[in-house]
């Protein structure tokens, strides 16, 4: 699986790709707007360090629109994935980039039913919100499921699931074991697969011991 970063945030990206883990990067208007940067000087540094896929979505509502903004984006950098609205304009849209050689990540699925027409349209990735799913009720998780085994039955669809909005560990792990392509994680998220209670007895423990033992490994 595929760990995508879902930040705008410059310097944490150039931490967190220390880490060796960071396969890709997620941005969209909020992210954008919420790093207080030029949208286009976000994308341009963010591609000076991440050397996979980064989403850019377009802002246009109208199909034209998105084409137009796409074909600017991906000018950016030849890993830039042009992120567009599951509408019927954005999955025209999706159509026409895509027999431009264009990748695209069709974002805000909601339905299975709405995965299957977005592979069909050539969608490079789609970004299923299984979070947004859980807040009113629903499984996300088994919406993951869903896509998997429609994906799964046609193999002329190539389209990857980048599982999108992350909030649990239970999310990343479940999605891995069901056999999403990709995720995109926030920060947050991101840090806390490092964490359990029972590593960081442990750890302390170990350190206790040794510093009795009053040697030195340097």
């Amino acid at each position: 699986m595929d760990f995508f970063l879902d930040t705008a945030e410059v310097e944490v990206i150039k931490d967190l790709n220390e880490t060796g883990l960071i396969d890709g990067i997620t941005t969209n208007p909020s992210l954008v707007a919420k790093s207080g940067q030029n949208f286009f000087t976000v994308l341009e540094n963010i591609s000076k360090i991440i050397d996979g896929p980064i989403s850019a979505e377009v802002t246009a509502t109208d199909t034209a629109g998105m084409i137009e903004e796409g074909l600017k984006l991906s000018k950016i950098s030849k890993n830039i994935v042009v992120k567009l609205p599951l509408t019927i304009d954005g999955l025209k849209a999706c159509v026409a980039l895509s027999k431009k050689k264009v990748a695209t990540n069709v974002t805000l699925c909601f339905s299975a039913s709405q995965a299957l027409i977005a592979a069909k349209s050539g969608a490079t990735y789609i970004s299923p919100f299984i979070g947004r799913l859980d807040d009113i009720g629903e499984n996300g998780l088994d919406f993951i499921q869903d896509i998997k085994s429609i994906y799964d039955n046609y193999k002329s669809l190539n389209t990857k699931i980048l599982v999108a909005s992350v909030r649990t560990l239970e999310h990343v792990a479940k999605s891995a074991i069901i056999g999403a392509d990709t995720i995109t994680l926030p920060p947050k998220v991101f840090m806390e697969m490092y964490e359990h209670e029972l590593t960081k007895k442990g750890l302390d423990a170990f350190l206790k011991d040794w510093a009795e033992t009053k040697q030195s490994i340097l």
